[in-house]
């Protein structure tokens, strides 16, 4: 079976199959609820990327599909507690697990599913790969911090952002990309590369995703239009249009962001994020991370594993 399945669409088929019929923990609520989130769906990005890399690196990739799943399930875990931390309601079109579960029930999945994790990876890999994980953990939870402590200060810049970005967002991207190629034997400089795609792929990603919630539909991203602007976080297009914006718009952001202004001014504020340029902006900036994941392409032979890697950034563009 391995010989055979070498396209993206069999390896991310084989990780859904993982997900449906493997996975479990010995606890059945916390499984549940897991089993629930991915269900919901979801793009399977890290495990793709840890999939890739291994298979670039000449490696057979489902040999390393537990591995993968292990940076789909970080995902999720962080996932869930983002959940309870932003009270959120939603989560990819359904309801978020705090709402179904409750928040204490929540926080303690998320954290069982770390500690089942862990208790695998570090019992079947050797380092770097338990080193790479733990040091990952600690920077999404120092991006979350950081970003939690920016809410509503307009003063945030894009040095302070891109800071946030790589450690919440680009850090388990460029985890699973060299984690893929640590264990598939990769060589070290092989290793560097699909770490820097990894990092400039989760930055472009987190620039998209923050494009997405001001100019896509309720429907394609699974929760309301604006929810950023609702938690007052300090997104790329915000902060980009007020580095360019007039005294009246930036007064405008800090009475909504202070509370002087209800949700009905939402989409006029959005409409002003566009009209000073903020939006444009992002895109600039989304292109010239891409253009440094793609380059980092470069050191890998030309093989169809970097051709879907290619396709993953072309996806952004």
């Amino acid at each position: 079976m391995i010989d055979a399945v070498r396209d993206d669409a069999s390896l991310s088929q084989a990780v859904e199959t993982f997900f449906r019929s493997t996975f479990s923990t010995s606890n059945p609520l916390i499984t549940e609820a897991v089993k629930r989130m991915l269900a919901a769906g979801g793009k399977r990005l890290r495990p793709r990327v840890t999939l890739l890399a291994a298979q670039a690196c000449g490696g057979e990739p489902l040999e390393h599909l537990y591995l993968a799943a292990y940076m789909e399930l970080i995902h999720v875990a962080t996932l869930i507690h983002d959940d309870v931390v932003d009270n959120a309601q939603l989560r990819r079109g359904v309801n978020a697990t705090a709402v179904d579960y409750g928040n204490r029930v929540s926080v303690l999945a998320g954290d069982y599913l770390f500690a089942w994790i862990f208790k695998n990876v570090t019992a079947n890999y050797d380092a770097p790969i338990p080193h790479i994980l733990s040091a990952t953990l600690a920077d999404i939870c120092d991006g979350e911090v950081l970003q939690l402590r920016a809410l509503g200060d307009l003063q945030t810049d894009v040095t302070r952002y891109l800071e946030v970005a790589e450690k919440k967002t680009a850090s388990l991207f460029a985890a699973s990309a060299s984690c893929g190629a640590i264990a598939a034997g990769g060589e070290a400089r092989l290793v560097e590369a699909l770490r820097e795609f990894g990092r400039w792929y989760g930055v472009a990603f987190q620039m998209t995703d923050d494009l997405l919630d001001l100019t896509a539909e309720e429907a394609t991203i699974g929760k309301p239009v604006g929810n950023d602007l609702r938690e007052r976080k300090m997104t790329i297009p915000l902060i980009c249009a007020l580095e360019r914006g007039d005294r009246d718009f930036t007064e405008r952001i800090a009475r909504f962001y202070g509370g002087s202004d209800g949700e009905a001014a939402i989409p006029a504020i959005v409409a002003d994020i566009v009209a000073q340029g903020g939006i444009e902006a992002t895109r600039r900036l989304l292109h010239n991370c891409l253009d440094r994941a793609e380059l980092s392409l470069r050191s890998l032979e030309p093989t169809p594993a970097r051709s879907e890697l290619q396709s993953l950034v072309e996806a952004l563009r």
